[in-house]
């Protein structure tokens, strides 16, 4: 009766403060990037410290680093990246839509996924070719190593097929202001976060997106794969128990975390 008892005790205390029964986990976690996420993964980081006040996560980014193999050498505990490992563990917590963004005044219509990669891999010259403006295409990439590129060239099939004459800037931020700043203003193109570019786009940035083979880009279309250039937001970490890893993971795909993930990508949780 006594051991009755203090189950149902149990039971009653975890219904009115549901932590009672959560097992909270503690220690250092290292999370390491190279892309865009920096500032997701920081935010994700302080929320999961809020709920497991013995935990410490440092979020190390570096647009040189190789986020797996630092996972893989024991440097960090958690990657975040855009494309799997077979030899560690992945988790997507969200999709990332890669838009495809010209200055505002480049009346060039639509594209076509083949045509993007025409684009890219240097195989179309000027604009008229697409039915836009008789100015020659200036390709702005993207670094080598961020993952961003890695899914955009492994979509349209020209890894390693970009002109090494194409100008490479790392920050979003700065290749919407060299979009916008670049003359003739109807030149230059590139590819960048649908979120970042949306941002842009509504803070009133003289710049476009262009629709991808009829569907425009835009977060419902990203998150049922209608717009069909995206990538996942992926965690990586060893296969090996972690329970600290596993709980960051788990923190990810919440609905709190998921809330966070939401505010700069297309989130997995339907609205």
């Amino acid at each position: 009766m006594i051991h009755v008892r203090l189950l149902a005790m149990c039971i009653g205390l975890a219904l009115v403060f549901p932590s009672f029964l959560t097992a909270q986990v503690s220690g250092s976690l290292i999370i390491a990037g190279n892309g865009p996420e920096m500032t997701t993964m920081e935010s994700l980081a302080r929320a999961f410290e809020k709920t497991n006040p013995r935990a410490y996560v440092d979020v190390i980014w570096d647009e040189n680093s190789k986020p797996t193999d630092m996972v893989k050498s024991g440097q960090a505990h958690i990657a975040v990246t855009g494309s799997g490992d077979k030899e560690l563990m992945a988790s997507q917590i969200a999709w990332d839509g890669i838009a495809v963004v010209v200055h505002l005044s480049n009346f060039t219509k639509e594209v076509t996924t083949q045509q993007v990669a025409d684009i890219f891999s240097g195989k179309l010259k000027t604009w008229s070719d697409l039915g836009g403006p008789d100015t020659k295409i200036l390709l702005i990439d993207r670094p080598r190593n961020q993952n961003v590129r890695e899914a955009f060239e492994q979509h349209l099939g020209i890894s390693g097929k970009i002109p090494d004459t194409a100008k490479t800037i790392a920050r979003d931020d700065k290749v919407i202001k060299t979009i916008v700043g670049t003359l003739p203003p109807l030149s230059a193109v590139s590819y960048l976060s649908l979120r970042q570019a949306l941002d842009s786009v509504n803070s009133g940035v003289a710049v476009r997106l262009l629709p991808l083979d009829k569907v425009e880009p835009e977060l419902p279309t990203v998150k049922d794969g209608r717009y069909t250039l995206r990538r996942p937001v992926l965690l990586l970490s060893k296969k090996e128990t972690n329970p600290l890893a596993e709980a960051f993971h788990q923190f990810a795909l919440s609905e709190a975390g998921q809330k966070i993930v939401s505010d700069m990508y297309t989130s997995l949780k339907t609205k």
